[in-house]
């Protein structure tokens, strides 16, 4: 769910990369975009990425978004079903020159669930996915393309959003989870999950994966994610791993890469390590998610001290993503180490927003903060898990 390009998308050229520039935030869209748009950076590649998570995480702190945010969102789905990264002109049909794209399908499906009223687009949105599912069960960002843990993670949290069994969603007699477990590494390699398979078949851990694959293989997605109460602090190898036992693996890879500094870390080429705090908010989620709040107590706390400045510059993924950790991790969004996130993400977009009063214990899920003791939180699969944002390999 990292708010950066994918490498994976680079390679086609129109792609979410390493060497995308910073999306800033404004008290107000650009007059030049769409007045539903939350952000005033340039749309092209993360327009829909951005506005279903933003939208994803006003719902979980319990905050309505504005109409017309969401009827943008509504308003970017081809007539097949599937979602491109921007649709500059919604009145114009979408055309095989429109590149459309499982991660912003499969996260604008979750949105548009969380907001209710849109049936018939989400089920368009996931009767696309099935169609493009390859045949060893996964999805790959483009159709067609190869099945990577981000994409097929993000997809079932799609499936489950509409209601849908991940389990049940088979192509060629494979489910998500037969892609998701084809990606995992044995202990002996750590634990984690590959982004997918090199040129040469090779697997290579990726943590932007992992935290992907954890939720994904937990059959959890942004809008219903509920933090676990499982042991992680160790990887233990199966003869016939399970999707719940390879997502214990990720979370005990991931609570070694964050033991050192607190953060995951990432390097450009050419650059030195530095902090990565995108694909760190996606592993307090998968942590979270897999062993409850206290196992992403470190990296959220890290986040609350270190991540005010990158989610300035960054705009409405980078407050959404750390929405979705605060949440995850049982802190307070509207506090989060002095900065009330939920506004910062409402005052990028249209407004007015409301926020509704709690009035039973039912609505602690999708206010985690508000009832840390229910031990409910959000994620992603980035799809996050929400999908991912940064396929590069990481240590």
């Amino acid at each position: 769910m990292n708010v950066r390009r994918s490498a994976a998308v680079l390679a086609a050229t129109v792609a979410f990369g390493t060497a995308a520039p910073a999306m800033a935030a404004s008290p107000s869209p650009s007059p030049s975009l769409p007045s539903g748009l939350y952000g005033s950076g340039d749309p092209t590649y993360d327009g829909v990425w951005r506005q279903s998570l933003a939208i994803v995480a006003l719902h979980r702190v319990d905050v309505e978004p504005a109409d017309a945010a969401v009827a943008w969102l509504a308003g970017q789905q081809c007539a097949s079903g599937a979602f491109p990264a921007f649709r500059a002109n919604p009145a114009k049909a979408c055309d095989a020159k429109l590149m459309v794209d499982t991660n912003s399908t499969a996260a604008a499906a979750q949105a548009l669930s969380a907001v209710g009223g849109h049936g018939t687009a989400v089920t368009k949105a996931v009767t696309w996915l099935k169609s493009v599912q390859n045949k060893d069960g996964g999805w790959g960002y483009t159709p067609g393309g190869p099945s990577d843990a981000n994409s097929t993670s993000v997809a079932i949290g799609a499936l489950k959003a509409s209601g849908d069994d991940p389990a049940k969603a088979l192509k060629g007699g494979n489910s998500p989870y037969d892609a998701l477990l084809k990606l995992s590494l044995p202990c002996a390699d750590g634990g984690a999950f590959a982004y997918q398979p090199d040129k040469k078949g090779k697997l290579t851990a990726n943590a932007d994966a992992t935290a992907a694959a954890v939720v994904g293989a937990l059959g959890q997605g942004m809008v219903s994610v509920k933090a676990g109460d499982k042991k992680n602090a160790a990887c233990t190898d199966a003869a016939r791993p399970t999707p719940a036992g390879a997502a214990a693996n990720g979370s005990a890879y991931l609570a070694k890469a964050v033991a050192k500094d607190g953060h995951l870390t990432s390097a450009l080429p050419g650059s030195e390590n530095q902090p990565d705090y995108g694909n760190t908010a996606d592993a307090v989620v998968a942590l979270a998610v897999q062993g409850g709040p206290a196992k992403a107590r470190e990296p959220l706390a890290w986040l609350e001290r270190n991540s005010a400045k990158w989610a300035e510059q960054n705009g409405p993924a980078a407050y959404a993503q750390l929405i979705l950790a605060a949440e995850a991790g049982g802190a307070d969004p509207s506090d989060f180490g002095g900065t009330d996130l939920v506004k910062q993400l409402t005052a990028t977009g249209p407004g007015p927003v409301k926020r509704h009063a709690i009035t039973s214990q039912d609505d602690s899920d999708t206010s985690v903060w508000w009832m840390v003791g229910a031990g409910l939180a959000a994620g992603a699969g980035i799809g996050f898990l929400l999908s991912s944002r940064n396929k590069r390999k990481q240590p």
